[in-house]
């Protein structure tokens, strides 16, 4: 393995932990809504009662989205301290 100077080493962490954040939180936000919008859709179509529960769905996931990420972001904080830490 080569030695790269301290400075690019620390760049190439903070690019993927920026990297890891982006992967987590997409899937914590597009998983709730895809599955939701997916089950209200059908207990509509099963029932007849468009667009309810797909309405529902949405609102449902948007909620479930908001929550996941707020407290996912408040440990990536945590952990984007202790890796400036480690670095510097």
């Amino acid at each position: 393995m080569e030695n790269k100077p301290k400075n690019q080493q620390s760049d190439r962490r903070y690019f993927l932990f920026a990297l890891r954040i982006m992967g987590e939180l997409v899937w914590m936000i597009a998983a709730p809504v895809v599955i939701l919008a997916l089950f209200g859709k059908w207990i509509d179509t099963r029932f007849g009662t468009r667009p309810i529960f797909l309405i529902a769905g949405f609102v449902l996931a948007a909620i479930t989205s908001g929550i996941s990420v707020w407290r996912r972001t408040k440990e990536l904080g945590k952990e984007y301290q202790d890796l400036d830490k480690n670095i510097k």
